[in-house]
């Protein structure tokens, strides 16, 4: 549960933007994010978006392995990681529910739940449907003179489908969309009555291609992956003039499997991943420090672009706005490094590294993980390991069942 005091003389948007300065402490996991909200931060600029948890790993396999999964051999979970590789899975049909207590090194209630499951039409074809749930815990609610008045309990969910197919042996595409509803006020009554639920739809867009090769005496499996997802119309909390963008995110991919002998495989796997929305620009201030506004009401502009603009102009934009130039641009893309052992494809064990820049965020962790599968069977678990002591995400475990079946089943 979280204690939080709400202060009745606020209005409804200074509430959402309590609500968001936490949630982007706490999803991004970096205290940096608070000064994108109550200051001007000019060597810091960490990109926030809402609905941000559309962007957290669900599964434990993949976040034992450092969050490296756009290329690594299909499963259930490829909705999430590329939905070009489904129509690769082997099995005709599967489901999987993955259970994540989020932050619970400092919140007692906060979860994160992930269910998806896929269905082979054919050989070359594939569907599958996904649900993501974020339950933010418990909220108390108190007046100005520290009494209380309620709780509240934020949740997030999104709900979609998704379409893969082969265009060759080596080839496959896949498309996804999703409906997202976000409620984070709970509509509070004695706060005013124009805050509402967020709600929008968002697509996906990825491409995988494969190939077995021949290294020595040993077959070898080389695998590159790339896709777009949550393409979306903003989201809103109060009207049409007070809109976030949706987590649009790049992820470029590759991994390589080869197998030692009949029972020893392992997998080695590299991905990118890139927010594809505005930079926060450098605002000029005045000699107290307050931001200068111009005749229009907006706040100007001393280095950087504009981030209120299209979604489309946002996402491709996002490649070229940021105030420190190419450095800068360079300095926003994630990093993930991963490694998976199994033997005689029942028991696997998982490593990996995450990294994003200090001035962007400043995760940086190691994982570990553990898989088992037995016939239709499977089970994983993945475990975060911060680089820095007290860190938000210290201790947090991932839970993951699978269920795969064959028609003959």
């Amino acid at each position: 549960m979280i204690n939080f005091a709400f202060f009745k003389h606020l209005n409804m948007r200074g509430i959402y933007q309590l609500i968001i300065i936490i949630l982007a402490i706490l999803a991004g996991s970096s205290s940096k994010s608070y000064g994108q909200f109550v200051g001007q931060d000019t060597t810091s600029r960490v990109i926030t978006t809402a609905v941000g948890f559309l962007t957290i790993t669900p599964d434990a396999r993949v976040a034992g392995m450092g969050e490296a999964g756009a290329a690594i051999s299909p499963d259930v979970n490829a909705i999430f990681w590329n939905a070009g590789k489904l129509a690769f899975v082997e099995q005709e049909y599967g489901f999987s529910l993955s259970y994540t207590p989020w932050l619970s090194k400092i919140v007692d209630d906060m979860s994160i739940s992930y269910l998806s499951g896929y269905y082979k039409l054919s050989d070359d074809q594939a569907v599958g449907l996904e649900l993501r749930y974020f339950d933010l815990g418990d909220i108390d609610l108190f007046n100005i003179i520290g009494d209380p008045t309620g709780s509240v309990r934020p949740r997030e969910w999104a709900i979609g489908g998704t379409y893969s197919r082969k265009l060759s042996e080596n080839l496959g595409i896949g498309v996804s969309l999703r409906f997202i509803h976000s409620n984070l006020t709970q509509n509070i009554a004695s706060l005013g009555n124009d805050n509402k639920p967020g709600t929008s739809v968002a697509g996906d867009i990825a491409v995988y291609y494969q190939k077995d090769i021949e290294v020595g005496a040993t077959t070898s499996n080389l695998a590159f992956a790339g896709s777009i997802t949550n393409i979306g119309g903003k989201i809103s909390y109060l009207n049409d003039e007070t809109k976030d963008f949706l987590p649009t995110n790049l992820k470029l991919g590759t991994a390589f499997k080869t197998n030692f002998d009949a029972y020893n495989t392992i997998t080695l796997a590299l991905d990118f991943n890139k927010l594809m929305v505005p930079t926060p620009p450098i605002y000029e201030t005045d000699e107290n420090g307050q931001i200068v506004i111009d005749s229009n009401g907006d706040p100007v502009i001393l280095d950087g672009k504009d981030p209120n603009r299209g979604v489309i102009s946002g996402m491709f934009g996002s490649f070229a706005d940021a105030p420190g130039g190419f450095s800068e641009e360079m300095q926003e893309f994630m990093i993930s490094f991963g490694a998976e052992y199994w033997y005689n494809q029942i028991f696997a064990a998982r490593a990996g590294y995450f990294y994003e820049h200090e001035n962007k965020g400043d995760r940086k962790y190691f994982t570990v993980g553990l898989g088992f599968r037995y016939q239709v069977f499977g089970i994983d678990f993945a475990y975060l390991i911060p680089t820095t002591q007290e860190h938000p995400l210290a201790e947090t475990l991932r839970f993951s069942l699978l269920f795969n079946f064959d028609k003959s089943n």
